[in-house]
């Protein structure tokens, strides 16, 4: 194999990696590890950690490569995203199909022979939800599709803890509801300062139908909803003051930004809350963690 090939079958691996949006299947398999952790007293047994982490990540790269293949379209007009493969031509849509096919069945097929059949189960549910649900069905047709489609993006620590456990507890659903508040007020950020570009494509999201005063009121609201939803582990027990402290930090930044975007608007205020709604999600789980090992009863207080 010459210099070249090598050169050709490597450009060729990166393109179909871009199509999986590595980036957001990091924290996707960030917090779904995050969960497998929080589950159990002690340490994941490493088959489970290993089979799981690697179908967990597998299955969400393929519904994020079907995602890129339904919304090409819309891809290739707005500037953040007419760099993917598929507008560009480097992969079609055929070969998009078939790779989301087989990653995706490869890490079902792990996770029914290596973890279990309730995660597979709901691995499947989960692209669905995403893939079909979401992308095609809500997110062209209504300005809620954050909303109700965000449910299929907080379902990750929910897998991990089917993964470790075998069972879904109240305690799982808790981590889901901390990422289903904090999807609307990250992906809204997103919109706001992108609504020019998602109303060229023709997208409803919430600036473009409903205006930029009102999603910015929402952008507030939804994240004070966070903020009490972070709460919930220290008032159900899971979580001690480690915990407590690092959320009473993080929830009092995000709040800062969600009342400054909404007294006070500029694109740029957006850019630095979306990106920090990122930043935040992914300490807030890291937190978690420390706090599940270190833990700290909030009776020492007294």
């Amino acid at each position: 194999m010459t210099t070249l090939s090598v050169n050709q079958v490597a450009c060729r691996c990166q393109q179909f990696f871009a199509l999986c949006k590595p980036r957001v299947v990091a924290l996707i398999v960030f917090t779904a590890v995050i969960g497998m952790f929080l589950a159990l007293p002690g340490m994941v047994p490493l088959r489970i950690l290993i089979a799981g982490t690697v179908g967990i990540a597998l299955v969400a790269g393929a519904a994020a490569a079907f995602n890129c293949l339904i919304e090409q379209k819309v891809d290739a007009i707005m500037a953040r995203t007419r760099a993917r493969p598929l507008p560009r031509g480097q992969v079609t849509p055929i070969q998009t199909l078939v790779f989301a096919g087989v990653v995706g069945g490869l890490g079902l097929f792990i996770l029914n022979a290596y973890v279990n059949a309730l995660t597979m189960w709901l691995t499947l549910a989960t692209f669905v939800g995403y893939a079909v649900i979401y992308t095609v069905v809500l997110k062209p047709l209504t300005p809620q599709n954050i909303v109700i489609g965000g449910a299929s993006g907080a379902m990750p620590p929910v897998l991990g803890w089917a993964a470790a456990t075998g069972e879904v507890s109240a305690d799982a659903l808790l981590l889901f509801l901390i990422i289903f508040a904090w999807t609307p007020p990250h992906f809204w950020a997103l919109a706001l300062y992108r609504r020019e570009e998602y109303a060229k494509a023709g997208m409803p999201m919430l600036p473009v139908t409903h205006g930029e005063a009102f999603t910015r009121l929402h952008v507030l609201l939804y994240t004070l909803i966070l903020t009490a939803c972070t709460l919930l582990p220290v008032a159900s027990g899971m979580s001690g003051l480690i915990y407590l402290a690092a959320a009473l930090v993080l929830d009092g930044v995000f709040l800062w930004y969600g009342w400054r975007l909404y007294r006070a608007y500029s694109d740029v205020l957006a850019k630095k809350t979306f990106a920090y709604s990122i930043l935040y999600l992914s300490l807030l789980f890291a937190a978690l963690l420390v706090d599940h090992y270190l833990r700290l009863p909030l009776g020492i207080l007294a």
